[in-house]
């Protein structure tokens, strides 16, 4: 098996395992991130119905949202959203992501902005 093979089945693994330790539901739901090169992305997720609350992007922002200064805006959007909605607690989910640089700065900026996870 070829590095890069192995590096994906890896992230994978990690991914299905923090995913399966997380459940959102109405009253808490799932706070999902996804980082891609040029932006960051969060959304609230119930899944016992299968429906994304709500969502947040550094694309609203401008051109490129890959730094962690972005990452903070959406943090703080989505956690405006989420108290906008009534909901104070959530399951923080990161995906394959490591908790630092960016997926780090929008879970703090929620935090302060009001969530609890």
């Amino acid at each position: 098996m070829n590095r890069q093979k192995r590096f994906n089945k890896q992230r994978e693994r990690r991914s299905y395992r923090v995913r399966n330790r997380l459940r959102g539901d109405a009253e808490r739901p799932r706070l999902s991130v996804y980082r891609s090169h040029k932006h960051i992305y969060a959304q609230l997720i119930d899944d016992e119905r299968g429906h994304t609350l709500c969502s947040a992007s550094s694309r609203q922002f401008g051109d490129y949202g890959g730094t962690a200064e972005e990452a903070k805006q959406v943090g703080a959007t989505i956690a405006e959203k989420a108290v906008a909605l009534q909901i104070k607690k959530v399951r923080f989910d990161r995906g394959p992501y490591q908790y630092h640089g960016r997926v780090r700065a929008l879970a703090d900026a929620a935090r302060e902005k009001g969530l609890e996870f």
